[in-house]
């Protein structure tokens, strides 16, 4: 097993990409903490992990915005499994609109989950990483945050502000022997994409090269490379899993 005695917290993990993240490191030996803003889901989902992997698992509620409870939720992680090897930056939310149209509402919100929120946790987990002297922080991007979207401006500035936080969180936990790279995904199958029809499908899968949409496991797949072993010479990196829609 490739993280067999390690623990992981993982923000955004009661449902989505983050399950699956959060299911991948269980079957490869992981405890994992379940983090989400919704209490109920992610107790439910800590539940189900733990009797089909085995492992251990805590669920914690937590709004990645407010510095404290991303406190809260680093403190409790150690209160349970007494180290922190992993944390998965992958809480986020959507309010999509065009530049004109956008309200500052909607613009402070997307910025205060996506970016501000990843600053939050790593600044909560970053102290008990640098006292292990040992540590792997893994930001979720977006294929947006590199090439743009019309009609997501909030969403694919907090996207490239994550690949900066990175790549500079890389260059000043590095003499720790902390890795933080991130994970670009392209268009993922999840539940918000099952909604759409056939036809919007299509137009979505002829922009990608591999002509198909994404799975949550492929996300998932490349979080376990940059938690593990195998990335142990590698921070600072973006990988893409997109299908080769940005190159």
């Amino acid at each position: 097993m490739r993280l067999k005695g390690k623990s992981a917290v993982i923000t955004g993990s009661a449902q989505g990409i983050g399950r699956s993240i959060a299911e991948t490191f269980a079957a490869q030996g992981a405890n994992v903490v379940i983090s989400d803003i919704n209490a109920e889901l992610s107790q439910k989902t800590a539940d189900e992990i733990k009797a089909k992997y085995g492992v251990e698992t805590a669920a914690v509620a937590c709004n990645v915005a407010k510095l404290e409870e991303c406190e809260n939720l680093i403190k409790t992680s150690l209160d349970k499994f007494s180290k922190i090897d992993i944390l998965v930056n992958n809480a986020g939310i959507t309010k999509d609109n065009l530049v004109l149209r956008m309200t500052e509402a909607e613009w402070d919100a997307v910025i205060a989950v996506n970016l501000k929120g990843v600053f939050n946790c790593i600044k909560a987990a970053a102290k008990p990483m640098l006292k292990q002297r040992e540590g792997r922080i893994i930001n979720i991007a977006s294929v947006v945050g590199q090439m743009g979207n019309a009609g997501q401006v909030n969403y694919c500035a907090t996207k490239g502000g994550v690949i900066a936080v990175t790549k500079t969180c890389a260059k000043e936990f590095a003499s720790r022997n902390i890795l933080v790279n991130a994970i670009a995904p392209g268009f993922i199958r999840t539940a918000m994409t099952d909604k759409l029809t056939e036809d919007q499908k299509k137009a979505m899968s002829d922009t990608i090269p591999l002509s198909r949409l994404g799975e949550a496991q492929d996300i998932a797949n490349a979080a376990l490379f940059f938690a593990s072993d195998d990335s142990s010479y590698i921070t600072g990196h973006v990988l893409a899993v997109n299908g080769g829609m940005y190159m």
